[in-house]
């Protein structure tokens, strides 16, 4: 059992004198994380949104229509409106002016339980008393009742100034007479409360009142700027077209692919609030509003709002947005899309949220009573009813459209054609991806299985790419294998001057060829990682060899260019005819080749007729001898090196082939066929 030492800490009593009650503003001042989010700029600004978001549910309620917001040279911060006036008279229970409790109490305001505002911003009734609680001083005026009504604050005791001394007091004072109505509120920031680097950023200013002009179409708020240093000139914004408006000043100088949707709804929801102090079953109207429009580039701009209230962290609505306009995308628009038949065959062509939303510049706004949300910042909405009927009015509004209600078809098409390659790209991004990974973690064993590797790897190093095991087996047993390593091509080269890459990294042939290399492939290839310093390509002489040769060709220059700008792809040129002439080989590597030395070896008593030339069919044909004389001893053998011109030139062959065998054009196919038929192997020819 421990003991009590002299330098033990001592106990603290914990008892009936040890619960701390804060009253009144005092909550706030200590804890102001709690209530405007931090003690740093965003905390300093949320003052600032408290304010202008009252003047804004004003002209939402239809009450005003002017907003003023003037930042002093004095440090100070108005904002003031042409509304109906926060009320003066006297309330009933506290006994102060209305407009005392408003900024003073928390939690007191209109815009509880359905009474002044059918739907507002602030729900809390924190807003304007938060404000004075971190305050140093306050002034409020109120155009109500045919007059001015003044009431100043310092530190939170209500009063009145009369130049620098003050006087408390809870009276309110006439100041003048006047036929307006509205309110206007000056406050210096505690700047004990704020950290020194805390400011108001003028730019985020100008965003959010920029949105809120958006909001409430026809309000007109201007912005002035009177601090020391400061040049800007005032500002003003107003518009009459709303979220339309919005979402076309977010989309700016991008090039559109569809013109602006608007989509509108209202439903009920139910949920249960306390009344009276019991839990009560109440019905809430929700009206949803969205506007949207895609761009054609990848970056998405999703706005979301409750009322006037900008909602940074999304929430439920912006839930039911994501969700209906999948829903309607993979029901509709993507349905049976012959361009992802071969993913629908495995279950992967639907579109996910960033598919959908590539280019996607979108407003979704909900107005409805005594919203919940997370946090008293209230930058994300957590009233659960709201989901389903933003999900319902923007699913049924967006399948209308999709259908061709009220939208363009060349614009139907141009979405369908975008989230389609999004979905492509999707996957070939995640295919090469996994294929780097693949490679990354290959070791000696993580080759592909048909490459017969070399011992030694570096600039000295060669790779030789052969048609087929029947070239393979001979090369494998002519080769030097200290240098030399060898990959067979079994299956079809992809042409990859007119694959997509997703089709390239589908192709067995082409893996293969990525990982023996081992650089990587387009543009992360590295010519550094590279595992041989020469690629050799080792074809047939005849027609079907120069095609694999002009394929493998085009695959590395699309997809391994620095291997030829570095000189380091080669041709190898293997003979199409042999024959012996008085105990010594020669060799023929065309037609015109083997004729020319005929003649040359006819001269004298030999007659041409008598030189018997054996034509090799392929390089499967030739011995190991033959084959090591014509394409693997350095000494003997004869290597072209392919350059960048060379490429493009195969380049185009291979696309001019590939239109002649795999086109729509039979007789042009025909013809070519028919015209190179004897240089074909005719068992393999489908006619």
């Amino acid at each position: 059992m421990a003991t009590m030492t002299k330098n033990s800490p001592k106990k603290s009593n914990y008892d009936a004198d040890s619960i701390e009650t804060l009253e009144g503003l005092d909550a706030v001042r200590k804890r102001p994380g709690m209530y405007i989010g931090g003690t740093g700029s965003a905390g300093l600004m949320h003052l600032v949104w408290e304010l202008i978001d009252n003047a804004v549910d004003e002209a939402a309620a239809g009450e005003a229509n002017k907003v003023f917001v003037t930042f002093h040279r004095d440090g100070s911060i108005e904002v003031a409106d042409n509304g109906r006036g926060i009320p003066v008279d006297k309330h009933k229970k506290r006994k102060v002016s209305a407009l005392e409790v408003v900024l003073t109490e928390l939690h007191a305001g209109g815009k509880f339980g359905g009474g002044a505002y059918a739907s507002s911003g602030g729900l809390h009734g924190v807003g304007a008393s938060v404000v004075n609680a971190l305050s140093v001083k306050l002034k409020a005026e109120v155009d109500r009742q045919g007059h001015t009504w003044a009431l100043d604050f310092n530190e939170r005791v209500a009063g009145h100034f009369s130049g620098s001394s003050f006087k408390k007091g809870h009276e309110l004072k006439k100041i003048a007479k006047t036929k307006k109505t509205g309110t206007r509120i000056r406050f210096w920031p505690d700047q004990d409360i704020f950290d020194p680097e805390a400011s108001i950023e003028w730019d985020e200013v100008v965003r959010r009142v920029k949105l809120a002009c958006f909001l409430v179409p026809g309000l007109r708020i201007t912005l002035e700027d009177k601090r020391s240093g400061s040049k800007k000139a005032p500002v003003e914004f107003l518009s009459r077209g709303g979220l339309k408006d919005l979402v076309n000043d977010l989309v700016g100088e991008s090039t559109t692919v569809t013109d602006v949707i608007t989509l509108s709804g209202i439903d009920t929801f139910e949920e249960k609030v306390p009344v009276n102090g019991k839990m009560k079953m109440v019905e809430r109207e929700c009206t949803v509003d969205v506007a949207l429009r895609w761009v054609e580039g990848y970056d998405t701009n999703i706005v979301t709002f409750v009322n006037t209230i900008p909602t940074s962290e999304g929430g439920t609505h912006l839930t039911g947005f994501e969700r209906s306009m999948n829903r309607a995308v993979n029901d509709v628009l993507l349905k049976d899309m012959r361009k992802l038949a071969k993913l629908a065959k495995n279950n992967k062509h639907k579109a996910v949220n960033d598919d959908v939303q590539e280019g996607l510049i979108a407003v979704c706004k909900v107005t409805f009573p005594e919203p919940q949300f997370r946090g008293q910042t209230k930058q994300e909405l957590g009233t659960p009813g709201v989901q389903k009927i933003v999900y319902e009015v923007v699913k049924q509004g967006m399948v209308d459209w999709f259908n061709g209600v009220g939208s363009k078809k060349t614009h139907v098409n141009g979405i369908r054609d975008k989230i389609a390659n999004a979905i492509l790209a999707r996957h070939t991004a995640k295919q090469a991806l996994d294929n780097k990974r693949k490679v990354a973690s290959l070791g000696s064993t993580g080759m592909p299985g048909k490459l017969a590797d070399c011992r030694v790897h570096g600039p000295d190093s060669e790779l030789l790419i052969v048609e087929g095991d029947s070239a393979a087996g001979p090369a494998i047993r002519g080769r030097d294998a200290q240098y030399m390593a060898v990959l067979p091509l079994r299956g079809k080269v992809v042409n990859a001057g007119k694959a997509t890459l997703k089709q390239v990294l589908d192709n067995s042939e082409a893996q293969a060829l990525f990982t023996a290399i081992g650089g990587g492939s387009g543009k992360d290839f590295d010519l550094d990682q590279a595992r041989y310093g020469r690629i050799v390509i080792l074809c047939d002489a005849d027609v079907d060899g120069s095609h694999i040769r002009c394929l493998v060709l085009t695959l590395l220059y699309k997809y391994m260019r620095p291997l030829i700008e570095a000189g380091r792809v080669f041709a190898a040129q293997p003979p199409l005819f042999s024959t012996k002439v008085g105990g010594q080989t020669y060799r023929a590597f065309s037609d015109e080749h083997r004729d020319q030395l005929t003649a040359e070896l006819a001269k004298g008593n030999r007659k041409a007729e008598n030189i018997k030339w054996q034509r090799f069919k392929g390089l499967g044909e030739m011995n190991v001898n033959e084959l090591e004389h014509a394409a693997l001893n350095p000494e003997t053998r004869i290597l072209r090196r392919l350059t960048i011109d060379e490429a493009e030139k195969e380049k185009r062959r291979a696309e001019k082939m590939f239109d002649v065998l795999m086109g729509s054009d039979v007789a042009v196919r025909r013809d070519y066929i028919i015209k190179n038929s004897d240089e074909f192997d005719a068992a393999a020819l489908d006619v």
